[in-house]
């Protein structure tokens, strides 16, 4: 999933990049690709799978999504420890965003009915704000507490006026939405807020600091460079997938 850590192009000052974050958000990417791939054979009917209300699915969505804003809140802490500039996180707040709209047309395309209005790039973009301006300056207990309260709140306060497409965003729904990504500030702002609060301990900060090990380096390094690319990767995998198992079907392999 996407992140605000990108290859550093044209920044006064480059900043290292952590290997070890880039390869854990790679392997949440494959992850998803893995979830997609399934999903899509469903769609064509290849399988018979319930991906709305099949626990196997449904947990292994919320799963990805938690380890993208995991690390999304990881590298967030580490931009402001390292004085990222306010251009460039609007630079890349600016791609997801724009990336979030072109999200929704296209699920608008092929989904109408239950097309995707605030789904994870939308979700980011907003958190993603809320964190570099304010809460991921906070102090580590603060950040475990707000995490935990964005978690909880949703299971004990749930009014009708937040199931509109104009404020579910919010996530005090008592329905879960017709669509098909639905990632709301509350509770998913508790992932990326334990993400911010693990970065600033010193165990997690050395462990993202140390070089990948040598005997694993082949294996994770393609993990790295894939989650150094994740939103470029994310908007493109699934077009591929999908298009894939168009040609399939129209070559009559299915």
């Amino acid at each position: 999933m996407p992140d605000v850590a990108d290859p550093p192009v044209d920044d006064p000052v480059p900043t290292p990049r952590y290997d070890r974050l880039d390869a854990l958000r790679g392997f949440a990417m494959v992850w998803m690709t893995v979830f997609h791939f399934c999903f899509d054979l469903s769609y064509f009917r290849l399988i018979h799978q319930d991906f709305y209300r099949d626990p196997t699915w449904t947990w292994q969505r919320s799963a990805i999504v938690s380890l993208f804003l995991l690390c999304a809140g990881m590298g967030q802490a580490v931009a402001l420890a390292q004085g990222q500039s306010a251009e460039r996180f609007w630079r890349r707040w600016g791609q997801i965003m724009g990336c979030a709209l072109l999200v929704s047309l296209g699920s608008w395309f092929m989904f109408p009915r239950s097309f995707i209005s605030f789904g994870v790039l939308h979700g980011m973009a907003m958190m993603l704000i809320l964190v570099r301006f304010g809460l991921g300056r906070l102090p580590r207990p603060w950040l475990w507490l707000l995490g935990l309260i964005a978690i909880l709140l949703p299971l004990v306060i749930a009014n009708p006026f937040f199931d509109t497409r104009t404020t579910n965003w919010v996530g005090l729904v008592t329905r879960k939405p017709l669509t098909e990504d639905y990632v709301p500030l509350l509770p998913w702002l508790g992932p990326m807020l334990f993400g911010c609060a693990l970065a600033q301990t010193d165990v997690v900060r050395a462990w993202l600091r140390r070089p990948l090990p040598a005997g694993l380096r082949p294996v994770l390094r393609p993990l790295a460079l894939l989650g150094q690319w994740s939103l470029s990767y994310y908007m493109v995998h699934q077009p591929i997938l999908i298009g894939a198992l168009m040609g399939a079907q129209w070559l009559g392999w299915f």
